[in-house]
């Protein structure tokens, strides 16, 4: 049997047709066009799904399920989609409306939670403990204890980059302040980039972004550290060292086997992972134990969700 995974992103909806073996044998993607309606967005994704099937010769009698990974809370009692500010909605019931097109079985989860099963799951599922955090536009992350995905009481578990990690600081779309996804996540490290150049006309990042800040990209960071430049090799030491504060208390709270990296953020690979490490090792609580977490690289990339998506439970 087959599966399909949906990744429903706010930028664009993609779809893929997983075999047994976890790879992903074709894939499509759609604009997500948000904010629009839970109808409009239902029907992309069947005919996604339609267009897989016909591209792949299968019958629909052959998909076992249609996982989805949404920007939002996954409530798996109701179906509803809930707080998913991306898309603009609130309460959607989202497991009905998709069924209703597809006619067949659909499960979903928060998009970060899916990618962290994905990757799990690709590794072979050997550790009973494991965390993905995802850096991207935000941060997020997924949580497997004793080889099961924890979603929490209302499927909004491991927000991590809402926890503080300075109070009273810079202020967070959450509405909170002081959180970590506002000082550790691509976004952030943006706008840390254009705060220096407004303050130094010599670093290389006016010359790497053509002389207009709003080109600038977390990696124009990590292209510019890599390049000699101080203000950029000063600017990923600051935005490490909060990287690592937030990694610590990660670790703190679930001290798993194996913590892996993942998001835009993470395809700067050692370049971001080796200070990580180094500054997370000096921050945690169990720094002197025998055995202590191992930080490792995402391995999938975009294709975590898909998968992850769907070999999503019931």
């Amino acid at each position: 049997m087959y599966r399909i995974g949906i990744d429903l992103g706010g930028t664009f909806i993609a779809a893929g047709l997983v075999n047994e073996s976890l790879r992903i044998l074709d894939k499509l993607s759609v604009p997500t066009s948000a904010p629009r309606s839970m109808a409009g967005i239902a029907d992309d994704m069947a005919a996604l799904t339609g267009k897989l099937l016909e591209r792949s010769g299968l019958r629909r009698e052959e998909i076992s399920a249609v996982g989805v990974g949404v920007p939002g809370t996954a409530n798996r009692e109701n179906g509803h989609l809930e707080d998913a500010n991306n898309l603009g909605f609130d309460d959607e019931p989202f497991v009905s409306v998709l069924e209703e097109r597809l006619g067949l079985p659909v499960r979903f989860g928060n998009d970060a939670n899916a990618a962290a099963w994905g990757e799990y799951q690709a590794g072979g599922g050997r550790e009973d403990s494991f965390v993905m955090m995802t850096i991207g536009t935000g941060i997020g992350g997924g949580v497997i204890l004793n080889g099961r995905l924890w979603d929490g009481i209302n499927g909004a578990a491991a927000e991590f980059g809402h926890m503080t990690i300075r109070y009273d600081g810079v202020p967070c779309t959450c509405g909170r302040t002081g959180c970590f996804e506002a000082y550790a996540s691509a976004t952030a490290l943006i706008r840390q980039a254009r705060e220096r150049m407004a303050a130094d006309r010599d670093t290389l990042l006016w010359k790497l972004c053509g002389g207009e800040p709003d080109r600038v990209e977390a990696r124009t960071v990590f292209e510019g550290a890599a390049a000699g430049d101080k203000a950029c090799r000063a600017l990923l030491d600051t935005y490490t060292t909060y990287l690592a504060e937030g990694t610590a208390n990660i670790i703190n709270l679930f001290q798993p086997a194996v913590l892996c990296v993942g998001g835009g953020v993470s395809r700067a690979g050692e370049a971001l992972l080796a200070p990580l490490r180094e500054k997370t090792a000096r921050r945690i609580y169990s720094q002197n134990a025998k055995q202590n977490t191992q930080i490792i690289l995402a391995q999938l990339d975009n294709d975590a969700g898909i998968i992850g998506a769907a070999l999503l439970e019931p």
